[in-house]
């Protein structure tokens, strides 16, 4: 299975643990194959870093390292027209479209809102863990 995780459920999932740990974890096992674009990566890094300076026990840099080595980033054409109702989450819909087939695992409710757009689907954390474990 291929995703993308919007920035939140990454840095989340390496900060704070929880579900969008799982999903890392489930990563991590071979269980799920996370794609990205260099623009979702360098969102990754921005986020991860101010977030550093409030919790600097946690370095991010390393588990960017692993994404870039056993993720798959792609180069990703930018949208004709904005889909989401926040313009700067149509980065993952453009991944997820370029991917062919991949799916957003996000709880933002810009994202959520536009499941099914060219066929992209768009899973709560939780709910990804929930079709992981069906598969299981």
């Amino acid at each position: 299975m291929r995703v993308v995780l919007d920035t939140n459920v990454f840095v989340s999932g390496v900060f704070f643990g929880g579900v969008p740990g799982r999903i890392l974890e489930a990563w991590r096992d071979g269980k799920l194959m996370l794609v990205l674009s260099p623009e979702i990566l360098d969102e990754y890094r921005r986020v991860g870093h101010r977030l550093s300076r409030q919790y600097p026990g946690v370095d991010l840099e390393p588990f960017l390292r692993l994404v870039v080595v056993h993720g798959e980033v792609i180069d990703v054409p930018e949208l004709s027209q904005s889909v989401a109702a926040d313009p700067d989450d149509d980065k993952f819909l453009a991944c997820a479209l370029a991917a062919g087939g991949a799916l957003v695992v996000s709880g933002d409710r810009h994202l959520l809102d536009v499941t099914g757009w060219q066929g992209v689907r768009v899973l709560r954390p939780r709910q990804l863990l929930e079709e992981l474990l069906r598969r299981s």
